[in-house]
């Protein structure tokens, strides 16, 4: 599976769990005559709202580290190979 297209379904199916609850949490207040709502309703959105976050916030997470190893490593690359490249020189 390619990783585009397993961000997509990863985002998509957090923004459907976020929306969900807010159609859920609608429902169950104006359908109700007291206008409450129900304490497992309030259970399943903070569920689909921690759900939604531990993706965003891993995926950002990762995105974050990747790019910073990423840098470090060019950096470390193109050290050597000045130093190596200064070293020939030399000789």
């Amino acid at each position: 599976m390619k990783t585009n297209t397993k961000e997509w379904i990863q985002y998509g199916s957090a923004i459907a769990m976020i929306l969900s609850g807010i159609v859920l949490g609608f429902l169950s207040f104006f359908l109700n005559d007291d206008h409450d709502i129900a304490d497992g309703v309030l259970w399943y959105i903070a569920q689909a709202l921690i759900y939604a976050g531990g993706i965003f916030g891993v995926s950002i997470y990762f995105k974050t580290k990747l790019g910073e190893f990423e840098s470090k490593a060019r950096e470390e690359l193109k050290d050597y190979i000045d130093r190596k490249e200064a070293a020939d020189e030399h000789q």
